[in-house]
């Protein structure tokens, strides 16, 4: 019997399977539409899938730290709700797969996925993981990891409200204190906080500045037409230097000064001193829950065409 779209659409709707396994199903079946569900029940596609066609847009962020501190993990894993995301076996798992990520040696999440489970041998990550959709009932979803390493120091941490937003910092230092380790700690804080783009402006590119400077240009032209070259290319200079003090971290207000004035690097030049050390801060990874995700609408007819190669 001929399968068609129309029947792959129906049979999608009523399992929330793959398209791909619908296909498959209604081949086996001969088209028979019931027997095709129980087909994909029975290979409990129909569930799984069901879920994994849902949003995942809330969840955690988690670290995971080197036992001598000079290595760090990042990850997020999302899950549907902010419920589940409370639940003390989401956040079990949620370290678990931060764990993973300390030493793995994927490059991307493909790869890390496909690896074997540190925290239940014989499996893939990707196994553990859909174990994890059936027992909590949600589509849960691995979105991205990270590693950070410092040869010269130590990696602080920092996680905020509860892991929605969490935060690596590399400290390069000669010393490793308790002063220079909380250094580290609110520096991490004020990531979290601020949203820095850069650590310091050796970072920003020669791009960045030209694009940046050409609007400024326009803004101060339009605003002052009257005002001659030198004048705006004064004010350029000085609006270019109070955005980069908002987007690069070394320039930033540290948010914990008491007076409001004292920026992140003479914080940390401070603490320098007071504990005779050379403390440099090397770069920053800023993960929050859920940033940048959308749902996205699917043109269903076009995907089956394309997919059935109609």
């Amino acid at each position: 019997m001929a399968i068609t779209a129309g029947m792959v659409k129906e049979l999608r709707e009523k399992t929330g399977a793959g398209m791909m396994d619908c296909k498959k199903a209604l081949n086996a079946t001969d088209g028979n539409m019931e027997a095709a569900v129980e087909h994909l029940r029975e290979q409990g596609l129909a569930k799984a899938e069901k879920k994994a066609g849902r949003i995942a847009a809330e969840g955690l962020v988690a670290t995971k730290l080197s036992d001598d501190g000079k290595k760090a993990a990042i990850v997020e894993v999302n899950s549907e709700t902010d419920f589940v995301a409370k639940n003390e076996q989401f956040q079990t798992y949620v370290a678990e797969v931060a764990d993973q990520a300390l030493t793995t040696g994927a490059a991307d999440i493909e790869a890390f996925l496909a690896e074997e489970s540190k925290a239940e041998a014989g499996k893939t990550v990707k196994e553990v993981l859909d174990g994890k959709i059936a027992i909590i009932g949600e589509n849960l979803n691995i979105r991205r990891f990270a590693q950070m390493e410092s040869a010269d120091g130590f990696v602080a941490s920092y996680i905020h409200a509860g892991g929605k937003i969490g935060v690596l910092v590399e400290v390069e230092t000669d010393v490793v204190n308790d002063d220079i380790k909380e250094m580290g700690k609110n520096v991490a804080m004020q990531v979290a906080a601020i949203m820095p783009k850069y650590t310091s402006r050796d970072e920003v590119s020669k791009d960045y500045i030209d694009h940046e400077t050409e609007i400024l240009k326009a803004q101060a032209k339009n605003e002052n037409p009257d005002k001659p070259d030198n004048i705006i290319e004064k004010m350029i200079i000085g609006r270019l230097n109070k955005e980069l003090k908002e987007v690069c971290l070394l320039d930033q207000a540290y948010v914990k000064a008491e007076d409001g004035k004292q920026f992140v690097g003479k914080y940390v030049e401070e603490v320098a001193k007071a504990n005779s050390a050379k403390i440099a801060i090397k770069g920053f990874i800023r993960f929050e829950t859920g940033e940048g995700i959308e749902k996205k609408e699917e043109n269903f007819a076009e995907e089956v065409a394309k997919q059935m190669g109609n």
